[in-house]
């Protein structure tokens, strides 16, 4: 095999890795949007139980005895 066999092969190799990686950041970034939104619901909904004036579950109230 002669040196431009051998160039041409990593650069083979090289582009798929490059290719695997670019989807993996797209896979990644996709679930980063999911997970954003789901964030900004959830920010959301607890903004409304507050303003509501509803109390929260009971594990996030502090003992009698504190």
């Amino acid at each position: 095999m002669d040196r431009q066999d051998q160039l041409e092969e990593k650069v083979a190799h090289l582009t798929r890795a490059v290719e695997d990686l670019s989807d993996v950041v797209a896979r990644q970034a996709k679930e980063l949007d999911r997970l954003t939104r789901l964030t900004q619901l959830l920010a959301e909904r607890e903004a409304e139980r507050e303003a509501s004036g509803l109390e929260g579950p009971a594990a996030n109230q502090k003992p009698p005895h504190w």
